[in-house]
């Protein structure tokens, strides 16, 4: 039998962000699921959180080591995409790092 696939909640994915409008983050980057795997497999968009390697001291930015690159979860940048837009699936957050989404965006949305 053969296992359904559907992105999985904090892993990563190459995603392309393109076209963008005004000040949202533009080009194909690594994104970090967000949406339940609920959602995730039903649905045929996800929620994402895309990442960078530029630094900000801003409170909705969530350090990040990936692939032993250094950068942050852009929380402020949250975007709802077509799974369409999902390129190369690239790993899982660390524990540490879906925790610090977690509390992130309960302190954002509560």
């Amino acid at each position: 039998m053969v296992k359904p696939s559907y992105p999985k909640r904090f892993g990563v994915y190459w995603v392309n962000l393109d076209p963008t409008i005004g000040a949202e983050v533009q080009k194909t980057r690594p994104c970090v699921i967000l949406s339940p795997d609920s959602m995730n497999q039903g649905l045929q968009t996800v929620l994402i959180a895309p990442m960078t390697t530029t630094m900000k001291n801003w409170p909705f930015r969530v350090p990040v080591t990936h692939k032993k690159t250094k950068g942050q979860v852009m929380l402020d940048q949250i975007r709802t995409v077509s799974k369409k837009r999902l390129h190369k699936s690239d790993g899982t957050v660390s524990a540490k790092v879906k925790t610090g989404i977690l509390e992130c965006l309960k302190d954002m949305f509560a």
